[in-house]
């Protein structure tokens, strides 16, 4: 029994190559790459530190979902990659940078939001591990890359439950924000600390439309004629 692993280095190869290693059964995916490290391929890549779903470093691809590697067993025939919507450095080791500095480079363009980064009210649900699960679920960031993200919507709902600063906040998300989320619920499916990023959304245009927005992709929707002018 085997599992793949797709692997890169930005440094060395032009395009990723998948390789076959042993599965060792019984343990985690994490337990399995060490054990791949160390006794089959020194050369793998790979995150991992506090092993018990906590710090969140260890998140990868399993078969097109993102899961904890070290809280995720694998199977035979098991494919393992990156995440998603991430540049890779090294095979399973990706760049962060984009999705937790969200508040400072997606939103540059949203000067207002700067509040949110200067208050010392805000804090992330207290759950969060920062794994990125939720941003590489994120179907919509596959067809926008702009798209603010589950993460970055989720800590702006937290901030206006949080300060009378409201309006500002909300009015910065209206543009590759809380619209565009599909509501798939992809996200809320894939983080492991079980935080609904979803239901946040959700709430968030309801307190947009409370500020005087609505949903800009209205305007382009026909509703058909309902035969109004009969009455």
């Amino acid at each position: 029994m085997n599992i793949t692993i797709r692997r890169f280095d930005k440094r060395k190869e032009p395009q990723s190559i998948e390789m076959s290693y042993p599965l060792f059964e019984g343990v985690t995916l994490l337990e399995n790459l060490i054990k791949i490290k160390t006794t089959t391929d020194p050369s793998l890549s790979f995150n991992g530190v506090c092993r018990s779903g906590v710090c969140g470093s260890c998140a990868v691809s399993v078969n097109g979902k993102a899961k904890l590697a070290c809280s995720y067993k694998p199977s035979d025939g098991d494919v393992i990659e990156p995440l998603a919507y991430h540049e890779v450095e090294r095979d399973l080791i990706v760049d962060k940078t984009k999705a937790h500095k969200t508040l400072k480079t997606s939103y540059a363009h949203l000067s207002s939001i700067a509040i949110l980064e200067n208050s010392s009210k805000v804090t992330v649900q207290s759950d969060c591990i920062l794994c990125d699960s939720c941003y590489s679920a994120c179907p919509v960031m596959a067809v926008n890359s702009d798209f603010l993200g589950p993460f970055a919507l989720t800590k702006v709902y937290r901030y206006t439950l949080q300060s009378n600063e409201n309006k500002k906040a909300i009015d910065a998300i209206q543009t590759s924000g809380v619209w565009d989320c599909t509501l798939c619920g992809e996200c809320t499916l894939a983080c492991p600390q079980g935080i609904d990023p979803k239901m946040d959304i959700m709430n968030l245009r309801s307190i947009s439309v409370q500020n005087g927005h609505s949903d800009p992709n209205f305007a382009n929707m026909s509703f058909g004629d309902f035969g109004f002018n009969n009455f």
